[in-house]
């Protein structure tokens, strides 16, 4: 039986007088992978009250119109009322990731002591990962109802907005501030609901239109505030108070700007009127699992919970804007 042998030269970049150069890599990993988004980071986080997660809603209070609330001070009739309650829910969602380690490769990597760090990095990935796709079908989720779920994704916020029915169309001739600065206005003066509205969230080539608009029209450059993690973003001057522009890359947009078809939709969202319920942590747990047969480590991420935007028919407006 004839032996073996690797030449040296595959695995080494230069072999010469002196010199043996062979591969050698930077500790670090280049790694500005996206990862979460803002959104469901700022938005409230309750503990569910049970599957599905139930709560009441008043959409009216006990208030007689003046025809009745006012009467002969000599002769004093009242007319009995009562305020307006609505029961509603929204169900829980799973979701799960799992990653395994091999057992060989692990020691290999644990002797080279030059990526020991790699175990606790995956990990941490693969919860971030995960946490990606919660932040992404917080906004999209293809679900259709809380009442009667279709699908084990979210309910997504724009489904429930639109929902509500509440979306206004910027035209291209329109102004885009104006236009949105209008839809503001209009929820402050809803004489029903005392809406608040908190931000407005767009993709950033929407907002870059925004700035453009601004600089061209007024020659105004926006302000800036501080939000989640110290991230600073532009704001918009609205009845509302000073809003911040949270660029949302979880928000897609169709066709090219600039054509006269495209549509980019933003969201003016009240912020504290959205909840996420969640069951047992609001993070993600991790659970690591028996060895396998093969001796492989299994890692298993799990999240519980659910999203629901309360008053989605006043306190939150999707506007669409055909540029």
């Amino acid at each position: 039986m004839k032996a073996q042998f690797i030449d040296l030269h595959a695995a080494a970049d230069f072999i010469g007088p002196g010199a043996l150069e062979v591969n050698r890599y930077q500790t670090e990993i280049t790694d500005i992978v996206r990862r979460r988004g803002a959104f469901g980071q700022r938005i409230k986080q309750v503990p569910a009250t049970g599957h599905p997660s139930r709560f009441f809603e008043q959409t009216t209070i006990n208030a007689p119109s003046a025809a009745t609330a006012f009467v002969d001070q000599r002769n004093i009739v009242a007319t009995v009322g009562s305020p307006t309650r609505v029961e509603r829910s929204v169900p829980l969602k799973a979701l799960v990731s799992q990653i395994n380690y091999n057992l060989f490769d692990l020691e290999v990597g644990a002797q080279q002591s030059q990526f020991a760090f790699l175990q606790a990095k995956d990990l941490a990935d693969s919860v971030e990962g995960l946490l990606r796709t919660h932040d992404v079908a917080l906004w999209n989720g293809n679900d259709t109802s809380l009442s009667a779920p279709a699908t084990t994704q979210y309910f997504g916020a724009i489904g429930q907005i639109q929902g509500g029915g509440s979306t206004h169309t910027v035209q291209t001739t329109e102004s885009i501030v104006d236009g949105i600065k209008g839809v503001i206005a209009s929820m402050v003066a809803n004489s029903s609901f005392e809406a608040r509205p908190s931000a407005i969230y767009a993709n950033p080539v929407l907002l870059d239109l925004i700035d453009r608009e601004l600089k061209t029209e007024f020659n105004v450059v926006l302000s800036t505030t501080e939000i989640t993690g110290g991230v600073r973003v532009k704001s918009l001057s609205t009845q509302a108070g000073e809003l911040p522009l949270i660029p949302e890359w979880a928000l897609g947009f169709t066709g090219t700007p600039g054509s006269g078809t495209a549509v980019l939709p933003c969201y003016i969202v009240s912020e504290d009127m959205i909840e996420y319920h969640w069951l047992t942590d609001q993070n993600p747990r991790a659970f690591q699992l028996g060895l396998q047969g093969a001796l492989a480590s299994q890692m298993v991420v799990v999240k519980f919970g659910g999203i629901v935007v309360k008053g989605a028919s006043y306190a939150h407006y999707e506007v669409k804007v055909n540029r």
